[in-house]
């Protein structure tokens, strides 16, 4: 066992000691030892529950032979971080996340993991850690919100930052909004639609890192508490077969999530947190293959914010399981991949059935032939940028407009609520990026005030920041490179001419190449917005929106 570096021999009289003063028995030290990273707080909705699905696991975990011990996670709600410098500390929290749990690990030398996130950052930054411990470990998230309901329709979150947006636009009155407030997040878990963090959850299942069902049953279900123990049960299977993430998490896997991904319709957020994961398992994952793969995999589902369903009507519906058996009658996935269920990826899905074709949509009718998101490229957009193409009206599938140019978010939020933004523009909101913001914060407030004002099908938002997943519209994020190291997007001005093809992958400035590079020679970089703490240390190491926002010592390659 590779606790016995801290409980066998000699030498380890003195840790042994230790183990003593927690309490701990010879027969609980003669077992494996199992850490629980539990991402339990009390700020974020998606994570108050996380104290019962932890102690769920432990029982799992005890019930099959192993001596669970519980540490923790941080977690960031970023609804609550939206619209403020709060939001600049969310993106960051997954590399804090993933190098904080590999300290705790590998210092008390646990035999296996057992993973419990809920949140958008959460995810990515324990699979990342995951990959890099190589111990056997199994996630079992908190589960999703149940869906609000106002007015006998359902809701979630991004109904509620869109009431905001009709207020200023004078179509909702206080009253209104105050009873969407009261309604819109009834209980606990992540965020009802398919926004970040029910997208990572349900692509942990499609990576084969969680038991089925980790993406879908709701937080509130006692059903989520059962997963909870048999997630405790597998990973003391994994254990014994010696099955690790590596094993699991493999490129093929990887490219099995970009494409349920694209059937999902899931958050652009993905296309961060993906080639992350990837970088630590040494796939140089390019941003690109999300054209490639969306070309062949239809999108079958429109959860909010694209459509008015929810995740436990994905739950009902068969849950991801379901839709990875409906994808692979087009024979698109690797399903020889193995899994946490210590079963492949083709033995898990056979006979899954779809419930609900208005749900999840047969592949012989899809929303649309291509997938969820389009990676777009330019002379605006040199090394890539991204869109959730599943949530834009068809109207805004072409699209060319006046700039309007904003050097940080909250101009634009006051633009936008003070009538200035109209029909036609192009939003362009730059130093918001991974350097420049720093933090690449999400965007939800003004996309949020875009829809709420009726712009939301003649008005695009383009930023080197990102989108939250509850983001809809002609919302063009990860603009690659970035204003703050001199990007394309530095050098738009007032008035310029954007061009979106969303159908044709790209994304252009109508001005010629010899004044783009008129106005790169006068390009001046910004001085950084903050200079001190784990920002500005953040800021020196991190990479585009292209590669990941992934972290890298400067130098190095």
């Amino acid at each position: 066992m590779k606790s016995d570096a801290v409980k066998t021999g000699m030498q380890q009289a003195p840790h042994r000691s230790l183990f003593n003063a927690l309490g701990m028995t010879k027969e609980e030290l003669d077992r494996p030892l199992v850490g629980i990273v539990s991402s339990y707080n009390e700020i974020v909705p998606g994570h108050m529950n996380i104290d019962k699905i932890a102690q769920a696991v432990k029982m799992g975990v005890a019930m099959a032979g192993g001596t669970p011990i519980m540490f923790p996670a941080i977690a960031v709600c970023d609804g609550i971080a939206m619209g403020h410098v709060g939001m600049k500390y969310s993106l960051v929290t997954r590399d804090l996340i993933a190098d904080s749990t590999e300290c705790m690990a590998t210092a008390h030398q646990f035999d296996a993991l057992v993973m419990i996130p809920n949140c958008d950052k959460n995810v990515p930054g324990l699979l990342m850690a995951a990959a890099r411990l190589n111990v056997p470990t199994v996630f079992v998230s908190g589960g999703p919100m149940l869906a609000g309901h106002v007015h006998g329709q359902k809701r979630s979150l991004s109904s509620m930052f869109e009431a905001v947006g009709s207020y200023a636009a004078g179509t909702m009155t206080e009253a209104d909004v105050e009873e969407f407030e009261n309604k819109a997040c009834p209980t606990c878990g992540s965020c009802s639609g398919m926004y970040t963090a029910n997208s990572m959850n349900c692509l942990t299942e499609v990576l084969g890192m969680g038991l089925p069902g980790n993406g879908t049953i709701p937080a509130v279900y006692s059903e989520r508490l059962k997963l909870a123990k048999h997630a405790g049960m597998a990973v003391m299977e994994l254990y014994r077969k010696n099955i690790r993430p590596r094993d699991i998490m493999t490129k093929d896997a990887i490219l099995n999530a970009l494409t349920i991904d694209m059937a999902l319709g899931c958050s652009t957020n993905s296309m961060l947190h993906l080639p992350a994961i990837a970088h630590e398992i040494g796939f140089d994952f390019d941003i690109e293959f999300a054209n490639e793969i969306s070309a062949k995999t239809p999108n079958l589902c429109h959860l909010a914010p694209a459509g008015p369903t929810y995740m436990e009507d994905l739950n009902e519906a068969g849950g991801v399981y379901a839709v990875m058996n409906e994808v692979n009658k087009l024979g698109l996935l690797h399903t020889d991949c193995i899994t946490v269920t210590g079963k492949t990826v083709g033995e898990n899905i056979a006979n899954c059935v779809n419930r609900n074709p208005e749900v999840i949509r047969p592949v012989d009718n899809p929303y649309s032939k291509t997938g969820g998101l389009a990676v777009l490229k330019g002379n605006l957009a040199p090394d890539g940028s991204v869109v959730k193409r599943s949530a834009v009206v068809p109207e805004m599938m072409k699209h060319s407009g006046p700039a309007r140019v904003f050097e940080c978010e909250e101009d634009a939020i006051a633009a936008i609520k003070g009538g200035k933004i109209v029909e036609g523009d192009v939003v362009v909101i730059r130093y918001e990026g991974p350097k420049g913001g720093p933090g690449m914060r999400e965007m939800l407030n003004p996309t949020s005030a875009i829809a709420g004002m009726g712009l939301g099908s003649s008005v695009a938002l383009i930023t080197d920041g990102r989108f939250s997943g509850a983001s809809r519209g002609a919302s063009i994020g990860h603009v690659s490179p970035e204003a703050a190291v001199g990007g394309p997007i530095a050098l738009v001005e007032e008035g310029d001419i954007i061009d979106i093809d969303i159908d044709n992958l790209s994304l252009n400035l109508r001005v010629s190449e010899e004044e783009l590079a008129k106005r790169k020679a006068e390009w001046q970089p910004k001085e950084p917005k903050i200079t001190t703490g784990y920002l500005a240390r953040y800021a020196s190491m991190v990479t585009s929106g292209n590669r990941g926002a992934i972290l890298e010592i400067p130098g190095n390659k």
